[in-house]
């Protein structure tokens, strides 16, 4: 077999290959031996048509049969003996026909890791956001805690009220006529959240239970749907229960509930849980300035098929939290494609920040060894209450272990940096809250 190699660009080769006659006809002879076994010709014994009878019958089939395994065999020895690292499946670009007693050439294209050097990593000038604690950030994880354990209650209140959750019925109408997706059934609504068309809510307060009422109201211009944008509209609307929210005091009681002593007790787990936490949040986004700068600092491409894998890392990861809170991605109106788009560009900067990572650790000979990966397992034990043992069964897997060592890697040479950087402290800046989150933090 012969085998040239080109350098399309620094992430992308070229293979171009020939595959002597004698491979050739020996797959040949094996496509042919699989086709005699089913073969279904006049006058013959499956098993027993001549090679002849085949060739004029089935010429095509084990022609075509038989590139598969030679192009496979072959392109797998040939990235193995030219040490070529594929981040991808490669593809045939060209391919001639496989004849007997012929060579048989064809080309491939494949996606391989690019060779950097990484430049410009060391006093990196970052800026990292002073600490600082609001004691009524106690108070506001309290009101939190409350709100979660919030539960719905029938009202024995004849009318609703804002704040109340009515069940409805409705159905929509314009000029006198129903519209698609207008209607509904034992609807949820929690009247102030603003989740219906504007004015809409506002029209159910002081309702009663059994009420029917018509509502009337205009959907806004910017309204998805380009039918109904603008218009006027007519819902026909019953009123079939009324809940109200039954909200737990902030006391002794409920600190027991959560494993505190007394309500004294649970401030301070609070206020030592939300210090973490920003602690947290503040080097989370110093590592994030240290890549910005980085990546800013080295130019370079990568492979389409690394990108294709990140995305597809974030859509499982996204797609997982989502699930968490009962919702989808169809509920926020993103698919495969939509996702993609949206995400492109992170994509492109994890996988450059890893690359580069991974450069810097073999430029500046940082290793993983042995105690830091038994570490590693033994704060992983720690963390989530499970067994040691049940741990390092885990990362037994070459796959699992491996993926373990490269985080070990990534984090040491993260603290590398992060030492030789220039840090300056700056106030961290406002927190921006739209109407809509202001609103529903009032009602909640």
């Amino acid at each position: 077999m012969k085998v040239t190699v080109e350098d399309l660009s620094p992430i992308k080769k070229k293979l171009s290959l020939e595959i002597d006659a004698d491979a050739v006809d020996a797959e040949l002879e094996n496509a042919y031996k699989e086709i005699s076994k089913t073969a279904d010709i006049k006058g013959f014994r499956k098993g027993k048509v001549p090679k002849k009878i085949l060739e004029q019958h089935y010429g095509p089939k084990a022609q075509y049969n038989a590139a598969g395994p030679l192009i496979n065999n072959s392109l797998y020895k040939a990235l193995l003996d030219n040490k070529i690292e594929a981040v991808s499946q490669p593809e045939v670009v060209e391919s001639g026909v496989v004849e007997a007693g012929k060579p048989f050439l064809y080309e491939a294209e494949v996606e391989v890791r690019p060779e950097i050097i990484a430049k410009d990593y060391t006093k990196l000038k970052l800026e990292k956001e002073k600490f600082s604690f609001d004691e009524t950030a106690v108070q506001q994880q309290l009101e939190h805690i409350v709100n979660s354990r919030t539960v719905l209650e029938v009202t024995s209140r004849k009318k609703a009220r804002d704040g109340d959750t009515v069940i409805i019925d409705f159905e929509g109408f314009i000029d006198g006529t129903a519209f698609d997706n207008g209607a509904g059934t034992d609807f949820e609504l929690a009247l102030g959240s603003n989740s219906f068309i504007p004015g809409f809510e506002a029209q159910l307060v002081g309702m009663k239970r059994e009420q029917e009422k018509e509502v009337e109201v205009t959907f806004p211009e910017g309204y998805g749907s380009k039918d109904l944008a603008g218009k006027p509209a007519v819902f026909k609307v019953l009123v079939k229960e009324i809940k109200e929210k039954i909200v737990p005091k902030i006391d002794d009681a409920l600190a027991k509930e959560l494993d505190a002593k007394n309500l004294d007790e649970l401030k301070v787990q609070i206020k030592e849980n939300t210090i973490t936490q920003e602690k947290k949040r503040i080097d989370g986004q110093l590592q994030e300035n240290l890549m910005t700068a980085l990546i800013g600092n080295n130019s370079f491409d990568v492979p389409e098929g690394m990108i294709e894998n990140q995305l597809h890392h974030l859509k499982d990861s996204f797609t997982r939290n989502l699930k968490a809170q009962g919702m989808t991605l169809e509920m926020l109106g993103m698919d495969n494609e939509s996702f993609a788009k949206t995400y492109r560009e992170m994509a492109i900067e994890k996988v450059q920040g890893e690359l580069l990572l991974d450069a810097i650790a073999e430029q500046e000979e940082i290793v993983v060894d042995e105690s830091e990966i038994e570490s590693k397992m033994q704060s992983f034990a720690d963390e989530s209450d499970v067994p040691l043992d049940q741990v390092q069964k885990y990362f037994e897997g070459e796959q699992n272990l491996a993926g373990l060592k490269g985080q070990i890697l990534q984090e040491k040479v993260t603290k590398f940096l992060l030492d030789q950087a220039i840090v300056t402290e700056v106030e961290p800046k406002p927190v921006e809250q739209d109407t809509a989150a202001d609103s529903e933090t009032e009602e909640s």
